[in-house]
């Protein structure tokens, strides 16, 4: 491996807020409770959207009106991705105890990673475009669709002046935000940031292009069992959309005020492979360097690692190259799991979502299972939960992303 890790003066984001969206439930603590109990996975539902595609299921959330939660008015303003970060963003910052209308509003910021912002509503357009003329595309496109809308929703909702910005790495960008976040903190930019992911994706042109690239199951007869992280049938993975936002905060400002810790973003890291535009490097040595980095960065022996919430996305490369490289770095000991085939591969959502769960694994040491793992690969050389929630002793626990384009990022969250 290529790269001397980086050692900057230690430093632990306080993660005192967590706000959950996805096909698994509504709320962190459904969230949490569902991805524990393998029998509660959520069903994958045909999309009428995606008829006669190879792939036409994804999780999706439901039960879920953003107008009701929002208002009409504002619910209009933003997109999908964007109503679900705004959700998840006020469970974060009630969690956290935190009230918008007397923190110091210029030393909160927002961090929020999405690949693909509003697609759904270029699709639209294009139709609209296409089938009645451009005096009747929507002058919302731009403001609705951009990569920063979460961000900038979130933050207009919140009150927070503090910086906002939009991370786009592919799947791996909500677990940059996370690390973007910690850095803000250390350097002292702000007090308080609420980071993560947010996406919804249900594009037909996307969704075909990614069938044609092999990169999605097309278990159509049986779409719930079609996320198989690390199983030997393992066919690609199923799209799913939701939203995960953490409030992170300098240490000495969550104590100044009582707060409660969760957990503490100890270190974090980041690589590229420099290989391909859509598949990882055939050692992990990105993913590699990324998670050395992040080690490093948190002063933490690989030997202490106890959990890993994997990248897991049930594609027959990503889950042997990544298990490979865990197994490199961490040994077999640590419990090892991937939570999408409860919540579907949500994109740049997938490393904000899968911190809470890793903040909830850390707090209460115990790692949920991989569901539809039923024959696990023999070539897969580590020790991933399966059928049931396992407990655990451990104080230090890694999430590990990859994104096409070859962006590579992992965090370590310790106990508080």
């Amino acid at each position: 491996m290529t790269g001397r890790p980086y050692r900057p003066e230690p430093f632990a984001a306080a993660v005192t807020g967590i706000g959950l969206v996805t096909a698994a439930g509504t709320g962190a603590d459904a969230t949490w409770r569902a991805v524990c109990e393998a029998s509660a996975a959520p069903s994958v539902p045909h999309r009428p959207e995606l008829r006669d595609l190879p792939c036409d299921f994804m999780y999706t959330i439901t039960g879920l009106d953003p107008r009701a939660l929002l208002g009409v008015a504002a619910a209009r303003l933003m997109d999908r991705f964007s109503q679900l970060a705004v959700i998840a963003a006020r469970e974060a910052v009630a969690d956290a105890g935190l009230d918008p209308s007397v923190w110091d509003a210029g030393r909160v910021a927002v961090v929020i990673g999405s690949a693909h912002g509003g697609l759904p509503f270029y699709d639209e357009q294009h139709t609209t475009l296409t089938e009645r003329g451009a005096r009747r595309v929507s002058p919302k496109l731009a403001p609705l669709t951009v990569v920063n809308g979460a961000a900038s929703s979130v933050a207009t909702d919140l009150g927070a002046l503090g910086p906002s910005q939009a991370v786009s790495t592919a799947c791996s960008s909500g677990t940059v935000a996370i690390g973007t976040a910690h850095q803000m903190l250390r350097t002292g930019a702000c007090d308080v940031v609420v980071a993560g992911g947010a996406e919804s994706v249900c594009s037909r042109l996307l969704i075909a292009s990614a069938c044609q690239l092999k990169a999605v199951s097309t278990r159509r007869d049986d779409p719930e069992a079609a996320c198989r992280p690390f199983d030997v049938h393992r066919d690609g993975f199923v799209v799913g959309e939701g939203a995960g936002l953490l409030v992170l905060e300098r240490p000495e400002h969550a104590r100044a005020r009582g707060a409660a810790v969760r957990a503490l973003v100890a270190g974090y890291g980041a690589a590229s492979d420099a290989h391909s535009a859509v598949a990882p490097d055939p050692e992990g040595l990105g993913i590699e360097r990324a998670l050395r980095f992040a080690l490093a960065d948190a002063g933490v022996d690989a030997r202490d690692i106890g959990h890993v919430n994997a990248h897991g996305t049930s594609t027959v490369s990503n889950d042997l190259i990544e298990a490979t490289m865990l197994r490199r770095v961490l040994g077999d000991h640590p419990l090892v799991t991937s939570t999408k085939a409860m919540t579907g591969h949500t994109l740049g959502a997938a490393g904000g979502i899968e911190t809470a769960l890793t903040v909830l694994a850390l707090q209460h040491r115990l790692v949920p299972p991989t569901v539809n793992l039923d024959a696990p690969d023999p070539e897969i050389p580590i020790d991933v939960v399966s059928k049931e929630a396992r407990p655990g002793t451990f104080d230090a626990a890694v999430k590990t992303s990859l994104g096409f384009g070859g962006h590579n990022a992992a965090l370590v969250l310790t106990r508080a």
